[in-house]
């Protein structure tokens, strides 16, 4: 792939001598200028994911919670393993979405219909569906709490028009600071994540120092006193697994950005697992906290905040203001790291011709801008629904797809003939592609099932219905592009 910025064909370049090894050659091409400190920075935001699930989760499995988020991570790092390989097999690939399209193209493809392609676009577009709400998610809580810290805004304005207002200002404010290129947005992720994960750690803390933490709270309350382990339990344990991944495997979003790392082959590794290791940490010790320091009853009082009640028990009055300003500044980082690998999962949908075409341009600093644009404007709608664990439960749906399509990538890229003399910097452990299957199945039926289920349990079809409707989206979309690319190779002769 030339990194000529001066050299933009109109089309794609389907006849790549080998294109099994290498991302189709782009219209645009993203620049190398990280590396894995700044892909870290950028993909630290994942922890804060917890925050809209600790007192949902509670709700259904008490303090059962601490072992579902700890199993989680677990889950991670069995999936990221394989995923590192696959980063450093297809160094121009942007993370899964890229991994599934290159894995799955068949080779030399004659036709106009591709159903391989179809497979690994349709990862992608369940990867970018995945990512793409926690904008509106995390922008409608900073509405919540700007409605709850400041009287004289909630006597102006709805929790609704306030978190519109901080969607318009936060998605608007990212594209300015990230239009100069990825290294701008990294270095907004080192001083939002000094800003919001420090003061996280402290109120996390605190409470083990001033006497406030009751390990009672959590050894009386492992799980409801009506749970039984029949089938309806397990699928709605398999549902909770489906959105504590959502969020707790969600740091395999530093590979996203394997073409823009100065050195995918050690970089990619190197930001996975660091950030791997920060979340066992935090999800663990954040859910365990705010159980032990409330216990379930409390948590129940604070669904959706609990976090406030602790950061007042720890740390005085003061604690609840401190709370509410580390957490907006939580949030904007997270809807950064969102931000980021939405618009690179677009960018690499466009690129291999799996998007229209115009979802690949990007500015001369390498930035998908468009794309962004796309990103918030969608988001902006999303906040009109109001409602954070619907939103969720439908964006678990397509993170679900996205992992199962992209383990069995995995698999697929170990077996092929095709695929498995390419070189690899990075190899998972011998015999990973069993590790992979197995957890591809946990992911495509078993999960899916799950949160479906779930849904349904909660007496509302309306996050399966969101989530299944935006999916399927994507065929039409799809099929555009599949003319769109034909039409361009008979242009180009």
């Amino acid at each position: 792939m030339s990194e000529n910025k001066g050299s933009k064909p109109e089309g794609i370049d389907w006849q790549h001598a080998e294109q099994c090894s290498k991302v189709v050659c782009e219209a645009d091409t993203l620049e190398r200028s990280i590396d894995w400190k700044q892909g870290l920075a950028i993909a630290i935001g994942v922890p804060l994911l917890i925050l809209p699930s600790i007192g949902y989760f509670a709700s259904y499995l008490w303090s059962f919670a601490i072992i579902v988020w700890g199993l989680s991570v677990f889950q991670g790092f069995m999936q990221n393993l394989a995923y590192a390989e696959l980063a450093t097999t297809f160094p121009k690939a942007s993370g899964l979405p890229g991994f599934a399209q290159n894995v799955f193209k068949t080779p030399d493809y004659k036709g106009k219909y591709d159903k391989g392609k179809l497979i690994g676009g349709f990862s992608a577009w369940s990867y970018w569906f995945a990512w793409n709400p926690v904008l509106a998610i995390f922008a409608i809580l900073v509405g919540f709490y700007l409605h709850s810290l400041f009287p004289t805004l909630a006597a102006s304005f709805s929790e609704y028009q306030l978190s519109l207002m901080a969607g318009i200002v936060i998605f608007g404010g990212l594209i300015i600071v990230n239009y100069r290129g990825l290294s701008s947005g990294a270095m907004v992720g080192y001083v939002l994540a000094a800003f919001s994960l420090i003061p996280l750690a402290v109120i996390t803390i605190a409470p083990y120092l001033t006497g406030d933490f009751v390990m009672s709270n959590i050894t009386s309350t492992w799980l409801p006193t009506d749970w039984v382990w029949d089938l309806s339990h397990i699928l709605i344990l398999l549902g909770i697994f489906a959105m504590a991944q959502w969020s707790a495997c969600a740091w395999e979003t530093a590979a996203i950005y394997g073409p823009e790392y100065k050195n995918p082959g050690t970089d990619v590794p190197k930001a996975l697992f660091v950030c791997g290791a920060i979340c066992l940490l935090a999800y663990v010790l954040v859910q365990t906290t705010v159980t032990g320091v409330l216990g379930i009853d409390g948590i129940a009082n604070a669904p959706i905040d609990p976090m406030l009640p602790v950061a007042q028990a720890a740390l005085g009055d003061i604690g609840s203001t401190i709370a509410i300003v580390m957490l907006i500044a939580a949030m904007v980082l997270i809807i950064q790291t969102a931000y980021l690998g939405s618009s690179r999962a677009m960018h690499s949908m466009a690129t291999e011709g799996n998007l229209p075409k115009i979802f690949g341009k990007v500015n001369a600093h390498g930035t998908p801008v468009l794309a962004m644009v796309v990103i918030g404007i969608f988001n902006l709608i999303l906040i009109s629904m109001g409602t954070p664990t619907a939103i969720l439960a439908a964006s678990a749906i397509g993170y679900v797809c996205a992992n199962g399509i992209s383990l069995f990538a995995y698999v697929k890229a170990k077996k092929d003939p095709h695929l498995v003399g390419l070189d690899r910097p990075f190899k998972a452990p011998t015999g990973w592609k069993n590790v992979a299957l197995m957890f591809g199945i946990f992911n495509l039926p078993l999960c899916l099932i799950g949160v479906m289920y779930l849904n349904a349990f909660e007496g509302s079809w309306f996050s399966t219905i969101v989530g299944v409707l935006v999916l399927g989206l994507y065929i039409p979309l799809w099929l555009y592009s599949q003319h769109e690319v034909h039409n361009d190779s008979q242009a180009n002769g």
